[in-house]
């Protein structure tokens, strides 16, 4: 784990079953195998699919994964925009990245940018909002990222380690190929010729709606406050720099602020919910191992379960944990709990001390709704 606050020994000592647990999940999800012997696994079929997460980084998508993309290409999607309001685990994981419609219409190029593209207009001003808002939330043009030409074996494990199609749509989008030079600004509405590329896609689901059947997710009661973990963030700043994603959007990433553990309490918190959760998460994981179809889609019963376990947790934390130990998901004062705390961002050091976790499945199936 990590922290930006002065770790004596009881600290440490306080820590090592939380890291031992969590290192339980992570051997497990990690070690999840592919279906050699199904018939897609012998298909020549390929697959375009857009990464815009933790899948950008070799680590987790190389690594973890153990996909091997036969290219990769740089591109913008004008129709989405990147989120942050998958949810995750209270003082472990508080959120994920995600995908969410862009109104086109309403974010257009502004008119003192694009009449002055020199070398000294702000790097950024033409891709964050002057507003005041939540960091995660300025980025106004399209979704960046990288799609990746898979197999379809491979892309049947993507699809299994990304919840075996729990509450998301595989839906096709335009990709826009990026220029080469990474100092050329993100295109506002780029006029180049598109391709089609798959994603996952998990639309929020309005409170007290039901999900579509062919995909929809819970919803926080504001998408916007929870920050993901400095090693989630990291996984995506490292990846956009081995992408060699544009500077713009770099910069634009590292300026994220991360989740991190400020009090006792909040330690306690994220023990006290790792131990009363972990062991139905890491069981819910091995049935996905068992019962994934072909192509890594789980069934319908244990898609429904999986929900039920993951709503359980938030419901827990909502009626019983915040109040005992603290905001789970956004960084507060050490000094009062009930301010948020502007910490540093990725970019100048951050650290966490939610984030020891490194699971092969990043947002499986947390993102689920019954």
């Amino acid at each position: 784990m990590h922290s930006t606050a002065e770790h004596n020994d009881e600290d440490v000592t306080g820590d090592r079953a939380t890291v031992a647990s969590k290192c339980v999940l992570t051997q497990l999800l990690s070690s999840m195998p592919r279906k050699t012997s199904d018939p897609i696994s012998q298909s020549k079929e390929t697959f375009f699919y857009l990464a815009y997460g933790s899948n950008l980084c070799d680590e987790t998508f190389l690594g973890k994964r153990g996909v091997k993309p036969l290219s990769s290409t740089n591109v913008v999607v004008p129709e989405l925009r990147m989120t942050f309001d998958l949810p995750g685990i209270p003082y472990t994981e508080p959120c994920f990245a995600n995908s969410a419609k862009r109104d086109t219409k309403g974010q257009r190029e502004p008119a003192s940018v694009a009449a002055d593209m020199s070398e000294k207009a702000p790097l950024l001003g033409s891709g964050f909002s002057a507003a005041t808002e939540y960091n995660k939330d300025k980025w106004k043009k399209g979704l960046v990222g990288v799609v990746y030409q898979v197999t379809a074996s491979d892309y049947a494990h993507i699809i299994a380690t990304e919840g075996g199609g729990s509450s998301y749509q595989d839906v096709l989008v335009d990709c826009y190929p990026l220029e080469i030079d990474q100092s050329a600004p993100v295109p506002w509405n780029p006029n180049n010729k598109p391709f089609k590329a798959h994603t996952l896609f998990a639309p929020a689901v309005p409170v007290g709606e039901e999900p579509p059947k062919d995909g929809g997710r819970f919803r926080r009661p504001d998408p916007s406050y929870a920050q993901a973990s400095a090693r989630y963030l990291k996984l995506i700043t490292v990846g956009a720099v081995e992408r060699k994603l544009p500077y713009e959007y770099q910069e634009y990433l590292n300026s994220l602020q991360p989740y991190t553990i400020t009090t006792q309490k909040q330690r306690l918190g994220q023990f006290v919910i790792g131990m009363l959760w972990l062991p139905f998460i890491m069981f819910i994981f091995s049935l996905q191992r068992q019962f994934s179809d072909d192509k890594g889609v789980a069934p319908p019963w244990l898609r429904r379960l999986a929900s039920a376990v993951f709503r359980a947790v938030w419901d827990s934390y909502d009626l019983f944990f915040k109040a005992l130990f603290g905001d789970g998901e956004r960084t507060v004062d050490e000094k009062d709990e009930r301010a948020p705390f502007q910490h540093k961002s990725v970019e100048e050091g951050g650290e966490n001390t939610s984030s020891s976790v490194t699971s092969d499945d990043e947002k499986a199936p947390i993102n689920q709704r019954a």
